[in-house]
């Protein structure tokens, strides 16, 4: 029978209702009280590392929750962790970064209604993780509503309804239906993985709209190390209040920058107009092409990690980690 090491961290999945609203109550054990079933399928300990909202998850909890599996990791076959939907997929990201090439799976799951409400997915979606975490493949995915998502290419795209997660710019891996798993994709995976510990939190988001104010471009260039900006379209910058040149005097002050698309569908590609063409051709910054934008943000926080040098931040970005890039024409 398969070991399975369950980590807990809070969500909507272990919340009671409290005077203000839910709030992440319940430990990892009482979770699997729900679901017995699961003993049948393998042998589960359990690590309760946080009761959080997801919106209050950071960086220093996904960091976390990699030391905890690398601590564990040879002692077990497989390892699910419970974890709100807000954020999740931003920690998904950020774990196939802080541990790469894992043979065994690494399955986030949660779900949008507590385990106790009537009609609730939560014990499909824990019965499906801990199925995946004992017959799946290695690396890191979410396990949610049926569907087995790459940790680098999950997105949260419903608030409510039961199928929040999809699959952006890659198909789903496999298909959890009925106790049976439809393998689709196998992860890229090594022998053994490889273990980081850090990420560099001085990394922003900029999401650019109609008529956003340079001054803010200028402030968060300045306040951040390493800044990503959602554009609009295949991507590019507005010909105003000199944004060219805030960018420009960034670049020159050593800042990483990164431009991506608030499109969540097909990538950017800077090349097409002249507004991405002047910037591809003439600046220093990294294009995210086919990234998310989760991927993008936990990447560039694993990589300041290691280096600032421009010449290597460009390589590792560039590099595919967990299919995370499919598509780059640099």
């Amino acid at each position: 029978m398969k070991r399975i090491l369950m980590i807990g961290t809070g969500g909507t999945i272990a919340s009671e209702m409290g005077g203000d609203g839910l709030t992440p109550e319940l430990s990892t054990e009482q979770l699997l009280s729900f679901v017995p079933s699961v003993g049948k399928e393998c042998h589960v300990d359990c690590v309760q590392l946080y009761s959080l909202d997801s919106t209050s998850i950071e960086p220093k909890h996904w960091v976390g929750v990699a030391k905890t599996i690398q601590e564990k990791y040879d002692d077990y076959d497989g390892f699910v962790i419970s974890h709100g939907t807000d954020t999740m997929a931003y920690t998904a990201a950020a774990l196939s970064y802080l541990i790469q090439n894992s043979p065994k799976p690494i399955v986030l799951t949660g779900a949008q209604k507590p385990i106790w409400f009537d009609g609730t997915d939560s014990k499909r979606n824990l019965c499906d993780a801990f199925l995946y975490a004992c017959r799946g493949c290695g690396g890191v995915q979410i396990v949610f509503n049926g569907k087995v998502i790459l940790g680098t290419r999950a997105r949260k795209t419903c608030s409510k309804s039961f199928q929040a997660f999809s699959s952006v710019n890659h198909p789903d891996l496999a298909v959890v239906q009925d106790g049976r798993l439809l393998q689709y994709i196998r992860s890229e995976v090594g022998e053994k993985p490889i273990f980081y510990d850090k990420v560099d939190t001085n990394v922003g988001l900029l999401k650019l709209i109609p008529g956003t104010d340079p001054a803010l471009v200028a402030f968060m260039a300045a306040q951040y190390d390493g800044l990503i900006i959602e554009s609009f379209g295949v991507g590019g910058l507005p010909e105003y209040g000199d944004m060219y040149g805030i960018l420009r005097r960034a670049v020159e002050a050593g800042k990483i920058l990164v431009m991506t698309t608030q499109v969540p569908n097909e990538g950017s590609d800077l090349g097409v107009y002249h507004v991405g063409g002047r910037l591809k051709q003439n600046l220093r910054l990294l294009e995210a092409y086919d990234m998310t934008t989760e991927a993008a943000v936990a990447k560039l926080m694993w990589i300041l990690a290691q280096t600032r040098d421009f010449d290597t931040v460009e390589k590792l970005f560039y590099a595919p980690v967990a299919q995370d890039i499919l598509y780059s024409n640099s």
